[in-house]
């Protein structure tokens, strides 16, 4: 169990009017209740947890406070899960829109040790919630990952990906210059540069996003830079650009489970695991007249566990009044009609491919120079095995037919 769980707190006690002329008998019950009321107040705060007594909400000499937003998510989970083997404190930030209690409950039972892990159930969207999780709790870094992030319902949602990524990142930052948190670890995207004349991209790409998500992103990362030159904000700032995130956990604790709403927008893995499963009667692939050698588009595929060492490295190595800028990707890019004879090999199910349209604002190819991030944080991506990163993947879907279960 987590030390202090903001959702699972206290219920409402009932209201129920009482005449005493008419039930004299019952004030005996209403003292004893109220005694009892007392009693239980007083116990919780003499407890670790309640009233800001959390050690959540103090700073501690060798504890490093992460606060992960949307960490109940697919890649903040796993973000989580390697800060929580690392020995950092974690509080998680979801609203389960779109992540799922399921993955939380996972890594409380991992980590149940007072102090490690707590979630807290708000939306980034609401200032006031905001400021109060900021205000009661000393956190010393910030990994933002909470937002919506499908292209194709971005241009079918433009105001919806502007408010949740755009808007609720300044108001993250707005609290972080109100509470003196000084370090940002930003969860980008290669969309933000949308369709490059030249392959790989590379952090000098100039950056012209095509759909509303890329668009979102970028202003999103604008504010953050504009901050951090701002007077006194002392910011240590890190925002990783990554590409196609593919796999899960190496050890099967955690995986990739979207709603079922939310699966004609998804992850193309996701279509490959339900279409292996019988839960969709098979794979369909957008756009076959791409101009690539097979005519789909070409994307870099990178393991969860490899993003989020990214992001631990990001964060070992930010500093005060500098700002790092990211790709996070393999260097490699792979055709999806490639991608569909790994996921073939991989679950070892013929899947049947429907082959369509081009999905609105998408590109023909997108593959990484991860130079910079080698040379400067020591990352290299180690799971490039694109049939054994789904093998992995595959493994947990099999086992989690269903995901993690109704939040």
């Amino acid at each position: 169990m987590i030390p202090l769980n903001r959702r699972a707190s206290l219920p409402r006690a009932g209201m129920e009017y009482f005449d005493a002329r008419r039930k004299p008998h019952n004030v005996g019950k209403i003292i004893a209740a109220l005694v009892l009321t007392t009693v239980c107040i007083f116990v919780l705060k003499q407890s670790p947890g309640f009233g800001g007594n959390s050690v959540f909400s103090r700073h501690e000499p060798g504890v490093t406070h992460v606060l992960v937003t949307g960490g109940a998510g697919y890649i903040g989970s796993h973000a989580a899960l390697r800060l929580l083997k690392d020995n950092y404190r974690v509080t998680i930030v979801d609203n389960l829109s779109r992540g799922n209690m399921g993955a939380v409950k996972v890594l409380q039972g991992l980590f149940p040790q007072p102090g490690r892990l707590q979630f807290i159930f708000a939306d980034l969207g609401d200032q006031k919630s905001v400021n109060k999780i900021f205000a009661e709790n000393a956190f010393d870094a910030v990994m933002h990952f909470a937002a919506v992030a499908y292209v194709g319902e971005s241009t079918l949602e433009p105001l919806r990906y502007y408010h949740n990524i755009t808007s609720n990142t300044l108001l993250i930052l707005e609290a972080m210059a109100s509470h003196g948190v000084k370090t940002l670890i930003y969860s980008s995207t290669c969309a933000t540069y949308g369709e490059p004349e030249k392959m790989p991209i590379t952090e000098a790409t100039p950056q012209f996003p095509i759909n509303p998500y890329g668009k979102a992103k970028k202003m999103a990362e604008d504010i953050i830079l504009d901050f951090s030159k701002s007077k006194g904000a002392d910011m240590a700032v890190m925002i990783l650009r990554y590409f196609n995130v593919i796999g899960s956990d190496p050890e099967g604790r955690l995986g990739e489970a979207p709603r079922p709403e939310l699966r004609e927008h998804g992850r193309i893995s996701g279509a490959c695991f339900d279409a292996a499963l019988g839960v969709i009667p098979g794979l369909k692939v957008k756009g076959t007249d791409y101009p690539t050698a097979d005519g789909t588009c070409i994307r870099d595929y990178i393991d969860v566990t490899d993003l989020v060492d990214a992001h631990v490295k990001a964060l070992n190595k930010a500093e005060p009044r500098k700002v790092g800028i990211y790709n996070v990707g393999t260097g490699r890019g792979r055709s999806v009609n490639e991608f569909v004879d790994a996921c073939k090999k991989a679950t070892g199910v013929n899947i049947k491919i429907e082959y369509l349209s081009r999905r609105p604002g998408d590109y023909a190819e997108v593959y990484s120079d991860p130079t910079k991030i080698n040379k400067e944080l020591n990352w290299t991506a180690q799971y490039t095995d694109l049939k054994e990163s789904l093998s992995v993947a595959w493994r947990w879907q099999k086992s989690h037919p269903h995901g993690y279960g109704p939040n």
